[in-house]
């Protein structure tokens, strides 16, 4: 047996890097492995609206977006409490070469407690070195001294000030958060509605459009037999044939309309990846909902329901109270500085300093006030401006609330009154029709007659489908105006 020959060493490096390239290959996610799979949605069909509204509170990413500003208001909070941190110090400084040879190391803390503006502070220093005067105020004891102290403001920035005025107004800003996104909620919920009844009357005149044509192309079958056996002119045949032309363009409108309609309806309905879906004429229902009826009892009512839920007044409300901070905080600013302090140390270790020996107890008051107080008066007199502001603000919301719902009420019953008229034509319309195609059959009519009864008919379903639009649309005005849907 041919003993093997071993391997030279470029051979035996070809070799390893060739593994480890393998191995790195091995490890990495090719680009034509196939992506994960989708998230599997099943459309519901038919569409209804209720899927539309859930869609806009789950997946609506305008919504999802208004939804961040809690967290950005959480984060202004959180920056407003930055006064009430508690602060630590440490601190070296000494003379090393001069008469006096010390050095003098000093730690401590502060906490602004926000108990009528009070301030506590405490710490250790240490000095060492030679003997020092007495006049040296950081001399200490040879085990050094701790302290513990408290600094109160009696008058000015005691009740408020501006750190604990920005802590309220930050915390009114995060409650402010809720009605903007309450507002947007109304809003895309009600263009969502509008959206999604638009595509449904769009969707009913395509089927109108088709059914039309679909008569008029039966009907070319009976002619073109009716013509060869000479019972009516060919121009007549000629006549069906221009009619289908005309009904497929307006077919070819119909359908771009109902797909405009989809393609805006897309943006409020989407999928668990937040896609938006364009749904066809398979999901389409068979017909609009019943229209539910509004009694004009309920208005008063729904009125005073609304001013407690509508998310503008409770956004008036909550900056009125941002200014009533601002307020106390100007008729403090009012007040003269009278600040107390009080401050106990004591040392430890042998006595160097036979004055440093027993506990010191200090305490002072500080007095100090602007004669002319401008910039309290001018930021009082301001807010006192803002607040008539936002007063009459109020009011005139509380009457454009008023209108709102009152018109909105108006334009439902007027769209449910009409779709009564409507339905009532579209009877009318397809009885005539019925009869006049007993008359063409008889022979006591000609196809001209047959083509008007048919377009009057075709207007009346139109028209029908533009009635029950309004009456959606308007309740869709109604239950924003009146902020159904939100709690008080």
């Amino acid at each position: 047996m041919t003993p093997t020959r071993p391997l030279p060493a470029r051979r035996w490096l070809q070799v390893m890097t060739a593994l480890v390239l393998a191995w790195i290959a091995a490890g990495r996610p090719s680009a034509e492995e196939a992506p994960p799979p989708a998230v599997q949605f099943t459309l519901p069909c038919p569409l209804l609206l209720d899927h539309v509204l859930d869609s806009i509170t789950n997946q609506y990413p305008p919504l999802l977006a208004a939804l961040i500003e809690r967290d950005i208001a959480a984060g202004r909070l959180k920056s407003a409490s930055g006064p009430f941190d508690f602060n630590a110090f440490a601190k070296a400084f000494g003379n090393p070469i001069g008469y006096y040879e010390y050095g003098t190391a000093d730690v401590g803390f502060e906490q602004f407690t926000g108990v009528w503006g009070s301030t506590v502070f405490g710490g250790y220093r240490y000095t060492g070195g030679n003997r020092l005067p007495d006049y040296y105020p950081n001399r200490t004891e040879s085990a050094g001294e701790i302290r513990l102290g408290m600094e109160v403001p009696l008058l000015k920035d005691g009740s408020i000030d501006r750190r604990r005025a920005a802590i309220l107004k930050a915390r009114l800003d995060q409650k402010l958060a809720d009605p903007v996104i309450a507002r947007q909620q109304l809003d895309f919920v009600r263009a969502g509605s509008v959206a999604y009844f638009n595509w449904v009357a769009n969707g009913q005149r395509y089927r109108i459009s088709s059914n039309l044509l679909q008569v008029a192309r039966s009907r070319a079958v009976a002619l073109t037999n009716q013509v060869q056996s000479g019972l009516i002119p060919r121009i007549a045949l000629t006549d069906n044939e221009r009619l289908v032309v005309a009904r497929e363009i307006t077919l070819v409108q119909s359908r771009r309309r109902f797909e405009a309609a989809s393609i805006t309806l897309s943006l409020f309905y989407r999928g668990p990846d937040l896609s938006p879906i364009t749904p066809g004429l398979d999901c389409l229902p068979p017909a609009f909902p019943e229209a539910p009826a509004l009694s004009e009892q309920g208005v008063g009512p729904d009125i005073e329901l609304a001013l407690l839920r509508r998310p503008e007044l409770r956004r008036i409300r909550l900056n009125r109270e941002k200014l009533e901070v601002d307020r106390r905080l100007a008729r403090n600013q009012m007040l003269p500085n009278l600040n107390a302090g009080v401050n106990i140390s004591q040392d430890f270790g042998k006595d160097i300093y036979y004055d440093l020996a027993v506990p010191n107890l200090k305490a002072g008051l500080e007095f100090k006030m602007p004669l002319q107080r401008s910039e309290a008066k001018g930021r009082l007199a301001e807010v006192d401006g803002l607040l008539e502001q936002v007063s009459t603000d109020e009011r005139f919301a509380r009457d454009r609330i008023r209108t709102e719902i009152q018109d909105a009420f108006s334009a439902y019953l007027a769209a449910f009154d009409q779709t009564r008229q409507t339905r009532l034509n579209v009877e009318l319309a397809e009885d005539l029709l019925a009869a006049e195609e007993d008359r063409f059959r008889l022979g006591a009519t000609d196809l001209l007659a047959i083509q008007l009864r048919e377009q009057a008919a075709v207007d009346a379903r139109n028209l029908d489908v533009d009635a029950s639009a309004d009456v959606f649309r308007s309740l869709a005005d109604y239950r924003a105006a009146t902020a159904a849907g939100l709690a008080p």
